[in-house]
């Protein structure tokens, strides 16, 4: 992810801001309305990790098998991919069956959707991309419509309007990205409430550069965060313990379900930060995530 990205880190305040008053408001309701289950998904934004092979993953596999290892590391994806294009009913069934019923995928809408229409015009392929993922069946997490840096609060109607005619068989998340969302206080609190409102998820982007869409206002009880590493520097574990602090407090406080992409410019350092931030959720909360592993690779037999 290199939206927000800085190189020089020095003046970065990483202290994850308080709560938006209205959040306890959020999880109070969903608490209200009775117990649940909570879940929580950690992952990656691709499976293709050859870096992983002999680590992660076993040496030599094929490239057709990297997902059903992948799998067996982290139990959700940031599917990207679908950014891209729509894919085929055969490829989301092989998607589908090479994973855990456990496992969630979080396809993003494509960009001839979000970026080059700007939800504009956009019913047929919207309609297309939803029939499409619900192939995934009960491995469909929740869709990710990531809005470009130029789709900007004079586009409200139209946000509206798209929301509204959204599928409602597939639960969706949205990521604002202009700085003008953020900056007036009535838009942003008016974008707020509409998410709330159509019950769409708010994402919350953990990026060095832009902590204005950090906001901390969740509009359901799913919270959808994306955290963007720099290379297990100190500042990534003390964000590590800080979100497990606060994720642990919105659980208690009756969140249902979260969805937690981690990214990092080397992949190598996903899966042990993977593993230190589980670690500390799992002491607060109790809840059982399975860490990545490095796992045992076959060795050349021998005769002597």
């Amino acid at each position: 992810m290199d939206f927000g990205r800085l190189s020089d880190l020095r003046y970065v305040d990483f202290r994850l801001p308080p709560d938006h008053p209205e959040t306890a408001a959020v999880l109070a309701r969903a608490q209200a309305a009775g117990p649940v289950s909570p879940r929580i998904y950690i992952g990656c934004p691709i499976w293709t990790n050859k870096a992983w092979l002999g680590s992660y993953f076993p040496a030599g596999i094929k490239d057709s098998d990297y997902l059903h290892h992948y799998a067996r590391q982290f139990n959700s994806i940031e599917l990207n991919t679908t950014h891209y294009r729509i894919p085929d009913a055969p490829t989301v069934r092989k998607w589908r069956d090479a994973v855990p019923s456990s496992f969630r995928f979080c396809p993003k809408l494509p960009q001839s959707i979000s970026h080059d229409r700007e939800l504009y015009n956009a019913d047929e392929l919207t309609t297309t991309f939803c029939r499409s993922i619900s192939g995934l069946d009960e491995r469909l997490g929740m869709a990710f419509l990531q809005l470009p840096p130029t789709f900007g609060p004079e586009h409200l109607p139209r946000l509206e309007r798209y929301l509204l005619d959204f599928p409602d068989y597939v639960p969706l998340a949205v990521e604002l990205r202009h700085p003008a969302w953020y900056t007036n206080a009535t838009v942003r609190d008016s974008v707020f409430a509409m998410l709330e409102a159509l019950g769409k998820t708010l994402v919350l982007t953990d990026v060095a550069g832009r902590r204005d869409v950090l906001h901390q206002r969740l509009t359901t009880p799913t919270a959808f965060i994306r955290f963007n590493g720099h290379g297990l520097i100190g500042s990534d574990y003390e964000r590590a313990t800080a979100w497990a602090e606060r994720i642990a407090g919105w659980l208690q406080a009756g969140l249902h379900t979260v969805y937690f992409f981690i990214h990092q410019k080397d992949i190598m350092h996903s899966p042990l930060w993977a593993q230190f931030f589980i670690e500390k959720l799992h002491a607060l909360t109790g809840l059982e995530v399975a860490p990545p592993r490095i796992i045992p690779q076959p060795v050349q037999g021998s005769l002597f």
